[in-house]
């Protein structure tokens, strides 16, 4: 899906018009890249949890190479799916 298919979706099962749509998923998006930066987590009830995670300097290897490269620390992003989420798209286990 894309981010106009999933704008149009929106609209279409609020009732709102695109431009609130957008407005309001780019609301929720700001939000948690904002929160999670500060180090926070940000849940929701049945659907799951966004949060950080910390990747430690390491050293890879240049696959065309083979020579060692040293790759940075880094900050990446986390999904946690909930129990609710992860039964509704495995029906039957």
């Amino acid at each position: 899906m894309t981010k106009a298919e999933l704008i149009e979706a929106i609209a279409d099962s609020a009732g709102v018009s695109k431009a609130d749509a957008e407005r309001t998923v780019t609301a929720f998006f700001d939000t948690v890249v904002a929160e999670t930066k500060k180090g926070g987590k940000v849940a929701w009830p049945n659907f799951g949890s966004f949060s950080t995670t910390e990747r430690s300097a390491r050293t890879g290897r240049n696959p065309q190479t083979g020579e060692p490269v040293q790759i940075k620390a880094s900050t990446a992003m986390k999904f946690s799916a909930s129990s609710t989420l992860k039964s509704a798209l495995n029906p039957g286990r």
